[in-house]
């Protein structure tokens, strides 16, 4: 093991202190490469974290920090949300890097704001060759914590009129990786102008947003 990589797994272990709702922890918003649009909801984090500190008593820097899929700066946040429409590309060491933050206590929540699934799923097995996207049984724990979602995910946007999925990735028994499909939550999310969504709709966005949050700070 390089030196660089020993870093980053200390690193990655002090991210277990830090999912302690009290704490003031951040969520941030994973850059990549491959022209995707990751940038593409941004009202969407700061209203969830909005969200999360009111409802669940947390104290979540409000402005979420962006970082790249490379950065040493992956290990300063316990949860990073990825999301957008299209291609999405990782290096050799930018998904080594993705690899060792989700093993060293990391969660990745993916949210496809439709088209991106393809591009997603390759990027992933670049991280985790051995491992295939597992659908979530409506029995998980993600989806039963403060709000209960007796059938999974809640549909957003129709986008090809599918049913919303979750999918996960787990190393050893730890979801490290929670993929939201044919859902839209970050869209959900946005203020409510962008879309236009009902706010009954938003709420349960909302809702599902803040049991993600919950899950990866306390599993």
């Amino acid at each position: 093991m390089n030196k660089i990589y020993a870093v980053l797994i200390l690193l990655g272990i002090g991210l277990l202190t830090a999912f302690a709702p009290e704490q003031n922890v951040k969520i941030a918003l994973l850059k990549y490469n491959g022209g995707g649009d990751w940038y593409s909801n941004p009202t969407a984090l700061p209203n969830l974290i909005r969200y999360c500190n009111k409802q669940l008593g947390m104290n979540i820097e409000p402005t979420p920090p962006t970082v790249e899929v490379g950065s040493l700066d992956l290990f300063n946040v316990p949860l990073v949300h990825m999301t957008g429409h299209g291609n999405v590309v990782f290096s050799a060491e930018e998904a080594k890097n993705m690899r060792t933050y989700l093993e060293a206590g990391g969660f990745l929540h993916i949210d496809d704001n439709y088209g991106m699934d393809p591009y997603v799923r390759t990027a992933m097995k670049q991280v985790f060759p051995e491992k295939e996207f597992i659908e979530l049984p409506f029995s998980h724990p993600i989806y039963h914590q403060k709000y209960d979602f007796k059938n999974g995910v809640p549909k957003i946007h129709e986008h090809d009129g599918k049913p919303s999925q979750g999918f996960g990735l787990f190393v050893e028994d730890r979801l490290v990786c929670f993929y939201s499909y044919e859902s839209d939550l970050g869209d959900g999310w946005e203020d409510p102008e962008v879309h236009n969504d009902p706010e009954n709709v938003r709420k349960k966005a909302l809702q599902m947003g803040a049991n993600i949050v919950r899950f990866a700070f306390t599993q």
